[in-house]
């Protein structure tokens, strides 16, 4: 049967025509708005870094690994939805989009009501398996119990950018994602330097912003005339098309939880060095967010590539895409690293002036950065592997590489060997070296589209 015609010149149909151009037309709005997003997030730091206090700062920067617990696990069920969409609009079945679209949002509505109270009840339990500091404690309770109380936004935003990347189309969520960066900075400094609020401030100015971008992408969703299209009346759960999105998205729901489930851990070995060093951290976490962007964008697309083309059963122009998706992934990882080594000092200083953060910040960034190349290929491999519908094999690879690996390197090195903040630090790129060892040895012993979840 052949693909969906697109219905709007903004959705693309990547079963035929230019590989290269289909996937960067397809990232390149979703890299600038994922970019936005990431600026936002690093303006919540620069405010608080900047005009309130260096305790402030690392209470909003260090809080990463614990909102990435939730988010991670709705991220990577969303991810299921998507592939099923993207599967069924590849093969022409318009229905089945229909069906997935209404019981992937109804299944957004009911899980967005447990996270969010889920997450408020966590937050007390979180800060303390950080081991956060005393003195940063209180405010990063007060920044997350804010954040989780507006969860919400975040997951209904997800799930529809999710939908229109499936069928192709990032442009609407990339304009989204501007407008929310806007507005987040806009309230930032609005509440703090207006109204002198400290974390509540950015907080709230996040959610906010988050919560207005699932109001716009709700209401496209309800205009596209495309099989997208969301009707009220139709919301309802599908029980076999909920089956195969968990299927396909909670052992990626698993392991994006889970590992930021073990990164609280990695940030209470970091936070045993002191809020400079966690400060040098989380100026650090924050470029690590930039330098990832590349590669997990071009992931993206070609889940939603492999996805399309596996459906139209076109399995050689599927591989075809990986290893365009690959060059790209790298080219695009080496342009942003090579000045972040370079001005590493001034990269930390803007978010916070004190020497012995810039000193700490310089050294994570400097010997840390040349590592994201190893991240290409198991990102790459890792989003083709489910758009061909499989995440189970993914899951347990990175959850080995990033969970238990890393958590006995962690244990070994600050016991045994040499718990400085450097070989802490450096349990990122053995675990990523690691990762993508074995996803290379898997993505080539076994058949692309074993996983294929239409016939």
């Amino acid at each position: 049967m052949p693909a969906i015609a697109a219905h709007r010149r903004s959705e693309i149909d990547m079963t035929k025509g230019s590989i290269f151009r289909h996937i960067l037309i397809f990232a390149l709005p979703l890299l600038v708005g994922n970019l936005f997003q990431q600026l936002y997030n690093m303006v919540d730091t620069w405010v608080v870094g900047n005009f309130v206090s260096n305790e402030a700062f690392s209470a909003v920067g260090t809080v990463a690994p614990i909102t990435n617990l939730m988010i991670g696990f709705f991220s990577g069920l969303s991810s299921g939805a998507g592939v099923v969409i993207s599967q069924n609009y590849g093969a022409g079945n318009r229905d089945r989009v229909h069906d997935t679209v209404h019981t992937a949002i109804l299944m957004t509505l009911i899980l967005g009501v447990i996270m969010t109270f889920a997450g408020i009840a966590f937050v007390p339990l979180a800060v303390r398996l950080a081991n956060t500091p005393s003195e940063v404690a209180p405010q990063s309770t007060l920044y997350l119990t804010i954040y989780f109380s507006g969860l919400m936004g975040l997951m209904l935003y997800n799930m529809g950018a999710g939908i229109f990347r499936a069928i192709g189309n990032s442009l609407l969520p990339f304009l989204f994602l501007v407008f929310c960066a806007i507005l987040n900075t806009g309230l930032d400094l609005l509440f703090v330097l207006q109204f002198g609020m400290g974390v509540d401030g950015v907080a709230y100015a996040t959610i906010i912003a988050q919560g207005l971008s699932a109001v716009l992408i709700t209401i496209m969703l309800l205009r596209t005339d495309s099989c997208a299209r969301l009707y009220f009346k139709d919301l309802r759960i599908h029980w076999d098309i909920l089956m195969n999105i968990i299927q396909i998205g909670i052992p990626a729901a698993l392991q994006m939880s889970i590992t930021a489930f073990s990164n609280i851990f990695v940030m209470g070995y970091i936070n045993h060095f002191g809020k400079h060093v966690m400060s040098g951290w989380t100026a650090y976490s924050k470029v690590d967010q930039l330098l990832f962007l590349p590669m997990q964008t071009i992931a993206l697309a070609i889940t939603t590539f492999v996805g399309q083309n596996l459906g139209a059963k076109q399995l050689d122009r599927a591989k075809k895409g990986i290893r365009v998706a690959l060059w790209l992934a790298i080219g695009f990882t080496i342009l942003g690293s090579i000045p972040v080594i370079i001005h590493a000092p001034s990269i930390v200083a803007f978010f916070n002036q004190t020497p012995e953060v810039i000193e700490n910040g310089t050294i994570f960034l400097r010997y840390l950065t040349p590592f994201y190349l190893l991240c290409c290929l198991n990102q790459v491999y890792t989003g083709a592997l489910r758009g061909a519908g499989n995440s189970r094999a993914p899951m347990i690879i990175m959850l080995s590489s990033f969970v238990l690996f890393r958590q006995i390197y962690l244990y070994v090195m600050a016991n045994y060997i040499s718990n400085t903040m450097f070989w802490i630090g450096f349990s990122y790129p053995a675990g990523w070296l690691l990762c993508s060892i074995v996803t290379f040895i898997y993505f080539h012993a076994v058949p692309l589209d074993k996983k294929k979840i239409i016939d």
